[in-house]
């Protein structure tokens, strides 16, 4: 019996060191099939395919589709449909709808790939695929249709039917702006790009006209270049002023034939000549009232671009040859959504859809160019203008 009992001790013995052995292999074995791809788990799950949630958006309350895409379901659907028509963006597995939905959803919130996994449900490959697609392809094609100068022969309305913007500014064919837009970019390349208020941006060259418009646009210039230096890059690359026309612009510019700026020193911005403020006192006051009335378009049109669209106030996760296209993409939407009827008013109740805490601060307002006041053909011009405005201002008043 001894012996037994001896033998059986024996085996327990070894039965629990083969115990303690397994419990090291075990978890050993499981994470070498984790390595090798066993056991993966499938990430995305839902049922609701990319497809059938944009479908839902365009079909159901049109304040969904607004909010996720910034735009009107009926415009969704005709921008798709003429992308298809033109063959800009084809239809795959993965349908124009939503390829189209996966742009304008990163455009809407900033969405980086991980959000558009998220939301639509497919790979970070295919996003990068298609986002780029659209960056390269399709934003170029639809800016030079929907991005269009004015009509040098004809007067816009808004001046034409008014007598104290007609005829003084019957050759006006709109109005130009710089605005800053936030970047992100390697510290060892951002020197260039810091702004005069520290933060990194690229400096935008807007034009609109009296129908709030986008009718050019010149993006990628680095936030330390000024105002002026961006229009003249502009016109070395193409931007076109026919002869007699002009475009007005703020104080950042020079005052030519071709850009009319306000007098200096003088009274200029509406809120001066506003509730309880003198009215314009001699024939520079009432030029700067007249121009700054009508310069107003590019700032509000900026202002309801920068409203739909808050990625324009963010860095952004993009490339730069990519980020300095977002501002283009967006102006072509801004148009496009204008030309068919789309509603801005709910943008004014309507929270940000990127949060504020993430906006950054940009330069604003007038950026004084004094290296060059303006020019003796320019001057004579504006002058000429401020004394018929006066005259008329003048008879008006007796």
């Amino acid at each position: 019996t001894m012996r037994l009992s001896l033998r059986d001790r024996i085996r327990k013995r070894r039965e629990e060191e083969d115990d303690d052995m397994m419990l090291f292999i075990f978890p050993a074995l499981y994470l070498m099939s984790s390595a090798r791809g066993g056991e993966k788990k499938k990430r995305h799950t839902s049922e609701e395919t990319g497809e059938v949630k944009v479908r839902r958006l365009l079909e159901g309350h049109v304040k969904n589709c607004q909010v996720a895409f910034r735009m009107e379901p009926h415009i969704f659907r005709e921008l798709a449909n003429y992308l298809r028509s033109k063959r800009l963006v084809v239809d795959t597995r993965i349908t124009v709808e939503e390829k189209l939905g996966f742009f304008l959803y990163m455009l809407s919130h900033n969405a980086s790939y991980e959000d558009l996994q998220v939301f639509f449900g497919h790979s970070n490959d295919t996003f990068h695929h298609h986002i780029n697609h659209f960056f390269k392809v399709v934003i170029p094609a639809l800016s030079r249709r929907y991005l269009q100068a004015p009509d040098p022969n004809q007067v816009h309305k808004k001046i034409q039917d008014n007598p104290r913007f007609y005829p003084f500014f019957k050759n006006c064919l709109g109005a130009i702006d710089g605005t800053h837009i936030p970047i992100s970019i390697a510290s060892e390349k951002a020197s260039p790009f810091r702004n005069r208020k520290g933060t990194l941006s690229i400096n935008v060259m807007v034009a609109c006209d009296f129908d709030l418009n986008f009718t050019f646009i010149s993006s990628g210039w680095e936030g330390s270049a000024t105002d002026s230096r961006v229009l003249r890059s502009a016109m070395s690359k193409g931007f076109q002023v026919p002869p007699g026309k002009f475009y007005l612009v703020d104080g950042g510019y020079a005052n030519t034939p071709s850009f009319l700026a306000p007098y200096r020193g003088v009274r200029y911005h509406l809120k001066e000549f506003g509730a309880g403020h003198r009215r314009p006192q001699n024939p520079k006051e009432l030029f700067n009232h007249r121009h700054a009335l009508l310069r107003n378009h590019v700032e509000r049109a900026l202002g309801v671009l920068k409203k739909r669209f808050p990625i324009l106030k963010v860095a952004t996760f993009h490339m730069l040859e990519n980020q300095v296209k977002i501002p283009i993409a967006a102006s072509i939407f801004h148009n496009l959504i204008r030309l068919l009827h789309g509603d801005e008013e709910w943008l004014d109740h309507q929270p940000d859809n990127i949060p504020p805490r993430n906006f950054v601060a940009v330069p604003s307002g007038d950026q004084m160019n004094d290296l060059n006041v303006g020019s003796v053909q320019g001057n004579a011009l504006r002058d000429t203008i401020a004394q018929e405005m006066w005259v008329q201002y003048q008879q008006h008043l007796n």
